[in-house]
């Protein structure tokens, strides 16, 4: 089973809205792996593209070192995070340039890339021509301002020279069209075999399934697949020198180049991971879905090198934050470096995906996120475990207490692995860790009606076995919790002393007996003072 989470761009730092797209690629990794599956999870940071040139341009730097620095602190993060990636490569690794230019070869000989000569944008001021994102004008399907590839807004795919109202991005004047040759990717020729496809693609969010379906009904054009770059994979042709692979090509052909970098690190076959009786998964956020869609199976089809198309595409809406779309340029965002500083990551897991973009666009606020992490982390969750355990090791030797679970839970636990599964496997996150939290409510409820404090003074063996149905509650919670909150599951590990080996998708049920390591609260209440703090800060910094 193949996993790809989408690569961010090493131009700057990790906002929030980029981390909303990609969790869920290592909540369905690890979901997979407690199945017993055999899980390939990778992806990587794009060190190419026009973004970096232009921000190493501004300063002073060689590209790589832009790269070098933002991928350094995606690592950071992502490890913090609890991304847990088999392989987090980047692209302008020798290795994914090797690949790439392969792949690039056997495109040409199969006919799916051609050249042909072509008007392109360029720039006499700047004496050069002009990549894609160094155009900015009007899209001439919605009116709104836009840059030479896509539209933010109506999501079209867009030519430089479709743009009304051209101005180069470097210096502000109007660019000229000049004659020059490039490669093509001939996705026409695809039209047919990609509508096939899209009749099997049952397992797609909705979002990419319709818009695919709307490229699909407006005919797919040829797209340019070289651009006259300074930084990027070169073409591996004579006659081409200087100019480089389009980073839409490059960057997507990433996932097989990660596979390849893996299994040549671990002594792996990357092959089975890309046969017809694998599945794969994609993760990502709406304004990467016609690469995932479309471009990726075009080049897996034109290439022959893999039968193995993208099976289920996870792509999210977008999130905003107070009620405003994330804008780096106003810094207008919450930056992960800064929230991984001051909070739980588990706080940041979960709000993202009880309260992220999975279907519809949602929003971050700060008041949300904090009152998310005390109400149902802390009070719902923290509550239940902590509770729990204190009494044990308090009253019952700190030892999990003869006794026998209740019949009525323990059916609900092994319903709950059932409708959890069933709900990751449809990409369906939310709902996942909403009936998970609902159980836990319950949880808490049945302590509650057991009042095992009571119990205690009046029959000690109704107290041991309402205690002992709580271990086995908090135990399968870190079975089912370990995808969405995996520090704090690690933590409850340490209390029962289980390893990773005792971990599976499936109702375990603890020994009496068994020693448990002193318990500590897993989660501390956050002062809603802070609430404030952070909005006002939000407003200074973009201010």
């Amino acid at each position: 089973m193949q996993h790809g989470g989408a690569w961010p761009y090493a131009n700057g730092s990790l906002h929030l809205g980029r981390v909303a797209g990609i969790l869920p690629g290592d909540v369905l990794a690890r979901y997979h792996r407690l199945k017993g599956d055999d899980v390939l999870y990778v992806s990587g940071s794009d060190c190419h593209g026009t973004p970096i040139s232009i921000l190493a341009s501004q300063e002073n730097l060689p590209p790589w070192q832009i790269a070098d620095r933002y991928h350094k602190e995606f690592v950071e993060c992502f490890n913090k995070l609890g991304f847990s990636y088999d392989l987090y490569t980047r692209t302008d690794d020798p290795h994914h340039h090797s690949v790439v230019q392969q792949l690039f070869l056997r495109l040409v000989e199969q006919g799916a890339l051609y050249s042909k000569q072509v008007e392109q944008t360029y720039c006499a001021e700047c004496n050069r021509f002009l990549p894609d994102r160094y155009v900015e004008g009007t899209c001439p399907h919605c009116g709104q301002t836009a840059r030479g590839d896509q539209c933010d807004y109506c999501s079209s795919l867009l030519d430089p020279l479709d743009l009304q109202h051209k101005t180069c991005k470097l210096c502000g004047h109007p660019p000229e069209v000049r004659y020059t040759d490039h490669y093509f990717l001939a996705l026409s020729k695809f039209q047919q075999q990609l509508e096939a496809y899209l009749k099997e693609a049952t397992n797609w969010r909705s979002n990419a399934l319709d818009l695919t379906k709307r490229y699909l009904a407006e005919g797919l054009m040829d797209r340019a697949a070289t651009r006259d770059l300074d930084w990027g994979v070169d073409v591996p042709l004579p006659g081409y020198e200087g100019k480089k692979i389009y980073v839409w090509i490059e960057a997507v052909s990433g996932y097989l180049s990660a596979s390849m970098k893996w299994a040549e690190e671990t002594g792996k076959d990357w092959k089975p991971y890309w046969e017809e009786d694998s599945k794969s998964y994609y993760v990502h956020g709406k304004d990467n879905i016609p690469f995932h869609s479309l471009i990726l199976p075009c080049l897996l089809m034109g290439s022959g090198i893999s039968p193995r198309l993208p099976d289920q595409i996870i792509s999210s809406e977008y999130l905003t934050l107070e009620g405003k779309k994330f804008s780096t340029s106003r810094n207008w965002a919450v930056w992960v470096p800064y929230l991984l500083e001051r909070y739980h990551p588990d706080t940041i897991r979960y709000f993202l995906i009880m309260n992220g973009p999975e279907n519809r666009d949602t929003d971050f606020s700060w008041r949300e996120f904090i009152y998310s992490h005390n109400s149902e982390l802390l009070g719902a969750f923290g509550n239940f475990a902590n509770r729990s355990l204190v009494f044990i090791d308090k009253f019952l030797q700190g030892e999990v207490p003869q006794g026998t679970t209740d019949a009525r839970i323990k059916e609900l636990l092994k319903e709950l692995y059932k409708e959890a599964g069933v709900y990751l496997e449809a990409g369906k996150l939310k709902t996942a860790l909403e009936c998970i939290f609902s159980f836990i409510r319950g949880a808490n409820k049945y302590f509650d009606e057991q009042k095992p404090w009571i119990q205690l003074k009046e029959q000690k063996a109704d107290c041991e076995s309402t205690l002992y149905t709580c271990v086995q509650i908090i135990a399968n919670l870190v079975n089912l919790l370990t995808p969405f909150l995996p520090f704090s599951c690690r933590r409850l590990q340490s209390f029962f002393q289980l390893q990773d080996t005792d971990l599976y998708w499936s109702y375990i049920e603890l020994a009496p007996g068994s020693q448990l390591n002193k318990p500590e609260a897993l989660f501390e209440r956050i002062d809603v003072s802070r609430i404030q703090e952070e909005v006002a800060r939000l407003y200074d910094q973009a201010n």
